[in-house]
């Protein structure tokens, strides 16, 4: 029988005894519901940019976008483009109308509207609204600027052709469009505030600028990296290991990567081991007991 003594191992492997050490609980998954995840979201606590974190959560098999002005489901995510699309319940589209209280981003969320992004506030008070009883404002040049741009366009005119729409036999003139700059730096649409009952939202014409049918009703908001918007390296080294990128919970600044069985590591998820002066690349799990028996049969 083998006599082992704990003394005849390195300290390199007794430190593998305490691997499990790395081991996260709850370890970051790579979809929630159908919806694929990537950086720089994630599924819960401690995955993906913590920047995003309280914005973007896995919630069941739901990923949802939240603000000050409520919770929404997002239904698509364009990473090529870093983009993504929510919907809110309580906008109106040219299927049906609803009241609503309005949409709006947190002043200090990592997001924007795309340059695309058309608003269309319906049944607004031409006596109480701002939009109304302030025709013009004044930007950082003194220059003066309508706050609606109901003229030249036709938007208006195509959203009252809906049945829904055209059934509450509501003025077109209480129909004011409004694009996601007139907003202002807090990018908050409040529609109590500006006397609308309702609001819709669309982010692409679909091609059919006259079929209000076929339009992208809902919000597209963009997302940065970082300053530079730039994919950070070590993320996309521990993704191409079949990784999730994710941040130490007790340091926010601090990158991790989170592999497959829930193993936490500082760069990837490959394990590098030396035989005959070439070098093998194996997933942790499988290099760690790997190397583990290697020694412990050489002892």
């Amino acid at each position: 029988m083998m006599n082992l003594k704990f003394s005849n191992f390195s300290p390199l492997f007794i430190s593998l005894i305490f691997l499990p050490s790395l081991v996260s609980p709850q370890p970051c998954k790579k979809s929630c519901g159908s919806q694929h995840i990537r950086y720089p979201f994630g599924t819960g606590p401690g995955c993906g940019d913590p920047r995003f974190q309280k914005y973007v959560t896995c919630n069941g098999d739901r990923l949802t976008f939240a603000t000050h002005s409520g919770c929404y489901t997002i239904q698509n995510i364009d990473y090529t483009n870093q983009v993504f699309y929510i919907q809110d319940p309580s906008m109106s589209t040219c299927l049906s109308t609803q009241s609503s209280k309005g949409f709006g981003l947190d002043w200090d969320a990592p997001f924007t509207f795309i340059e695309d992004n058309v608003f269309a506030l319906l049944d607004c008070s031409t006596s109480a609204s701002p939009l109304f009883n302030s025709q013009l404002r004044t930007d950082g040049n003194n220059s003066l600027m309508p706050l609606c741009d109901n003229e030249g366009t036709p938007i208006c005119s195509f959203l009252y052709s809906c049945p829904a729409i055209s059934t509450l036999n509501l003025p077109i003139s209480t129909c004011c469009v409004y694009t996601p700059v007139d907003l202002g730096p807090a990018y908050d649409m409040d529609l109590q505030k500006l006397h609308c009952s309702s609001y819709t939202g669309v982010y692409s014409f679909n091609g059919q600028e006259s079929n209000p049918e076929n339009w992208k009703y809902g919000v597209a908001l963009k997302y940065k990296f970082n300053v530079k918007n730039e994919f950070p390296g070590y993320c996309s080294n521990c993704e191409s290991s079949n990784g999730v990128c994710g941040y130490n919970l007790n340091n926010y600044n601090s990158f991790v990567c989170n592999c497959v069985g829930g193993v936490n590591t500082t760069t990837d998820c490959y394990f590098g081991a030396s035989w005959s002066k070439s070098k093998k690349i194996l997933p942790w799990p499988i290099g760690t007991w790997l190397i583990f028996s290697v020694a412990w049969y050489l002892n």
